[in-house]
């Protein structure tokens, strides 16, 4: 006898786990769609805008939504972790473990049986920036569009005992696990932050006036903290000074060693929303070099703006001025050969990609990882691809491109087992 499976495990729902399933599934497969956290969209669906076309993350992911519901061969779950890969390409058995929502199904209005609730939690869409309802939608653009008990809710005893009272919530929901039978696997379980707090002499941790690039991005979102406004988290004050440290962390040996190569053009990026939001904003890029890769000219048009100012230097601190309560941006500036002192409303650390990888492998033997923890395509293992940032550094559209590229090799992997 021999046994051939055809589905395809696609683990992670950011924008190449997305593009992988919806494209294998319309290639003819079955797809298992697996995602972490509660909804799909991973940190594009965070942004306020991204390359090429600076628009907004739902012109892509909404469009990728409606291929997904339309089409019956896509299985999705969320709140889903892979914790087992048994047998070789064309045969494997995947283990899944699947989170409760702890709120009944069919209610008519996700929001109606909530809207009484004053218990609040962190909100990690928001990356803390805000607080949010314990139990409700996990944010308004959600996919699937259910609510869910916060895990941060249920690691609290009082809240527990009050969301608990709930006729929506159910706690005595249990985990289960699924047996998968697919044929090939695609490992786009993304990327990480790095830990700025872990660049001591920045002062992350210290002033909550300095954040990082992903939190600028949700600073900056209509659907954000402010409603868009740029705003300072300490205290409300306008953010209308802002400095941008590139590298932060990257390109050094003490943290990572490596380049990340999108961080430049993502600084870039959001420096179009400081000088949107005010009219008498200004901006200053801490740069050791930049790389606009494909993007020269938009990297020529932000230079042409003179309230966007060039320092080529990396800050050898962040300090606070207690009278004024401004953030000062203590560097040296190469070009003109001195210490510069910059007062500033905001500092926007621009922090690498870490891969997923580097500290959640695949619970399979036998793969390759680099130094820096990415996956590298192992030809003794062709039935089980990396796609995305856990293979290298890459922007939204070259994920959507190798995404791709793996639904299309995937499509070719066969083994007979005798």
């Amino acid at each position: 006898m021999s046994e051939i499976h055809t589905g395809v495990l696609v683990v992670g729902g950011g924008m190449a786990g997305v593009t992988a399933a919806v494209e294998s599934a319309e290639l003819g497969r079955e797809v298992f769609l697996v995602e972490k956290s509660v909804s799909l969209g991973g940190r594009v669906a965070g942004m306020k805008q991204y390359f090429p076309k600076l628009c907004p993350p739902y012109c892509g992911l909404e469009i990728n939504y409606r291929r997904i519901k339309e089409n019956p061969r896509i299985t999705v779950l969320t709140s889903s972790n892979v914790e087992a890969i048994e047998g070789t390409a064309g045969d494997y058995t995947v283990t899944v473990r699947v989170k409760p929502r702890y709120v009944k199904e069919n209610l008519c209005d996700p929001k109606a049986p909530f809207a009484e609730l004053d218990a609040q939690v962190p909100d990690g869409f928001n990356y803390g920036l805000c607080q949010k309802k314990a139990v409700g939608l996990p944010h308004e653009l959600a996919f699937p569009f259910l609510p869910v008990v916060d895990e941060a809710a249920l690691e609290n005893e009082e809240i527990r005992a009050q969301i608990g009272k709930l006729d929506a919530v159910d706690l005595e929901q249990e985990e289960k696990e699924m047996k998968l039978k697919v044929g090939s696997i695609i490992w786009a379980a993304g990327w990480v932050p790095y830990d700025a707090s872990r660049i001591e002499y920045l002062n992350y941790d210290a002033y909550p006036d300095v954040i990082t690039n992903v939190e600028m991005e949700r600073l900056a979102a209509v659907n954000g903290p402010t409603g868009g406004k740029l705003l300072r988290p300490s205290d409300g004050r306008e953010a209308k000074r802002v400095a941008f440290i590139q590298c932060a962390g990257s390109r050094d040996e003490n943290h990572l060693p490596y380049c990340s190569a999108v961080c430049c053009m993502a600084s870039l990026k959001q420096s179009t929303y400081v000088r949107e939001a005010y009219d008498d904003a200004e901006v200053w890029v801490f740069y050791i070099d930049i790389r606009a890769n494909r993007y020269e000219s938009f990297y020529r048009k932000i230079q042409d703006d003179d309230k966007v100012h060039f320092i080529k230097g990396k800050p050898g601190s962040v300090e606070l001025d207690a009278d004024s309560g401004d953030l000062v941006v203590v560097s040296e500036d190469m070009t003109q050969d001195e210490m510069v002192r910059v007062p500033v409303d905001l500092v926007v650390l621009a922090t690498g990609m870490v891969p997923a990888t580097k500290e959640n492998k695949v619970p399979y033997e036998g793969l390759i990882y680099d130094e820096f923890g990415f996956m590298v395509a192992n030809p003794e293992k062709a039935a089980i691809y990396p796609a995305g940032c856990v293979k290298r550094p890459v922007d939204v559209s070259a994920t959507v491109q190798d995404a791709t590229g793996a639904s299309i090799r995937a499509l070719g992997a066969r083994r007979e087992v005798k």
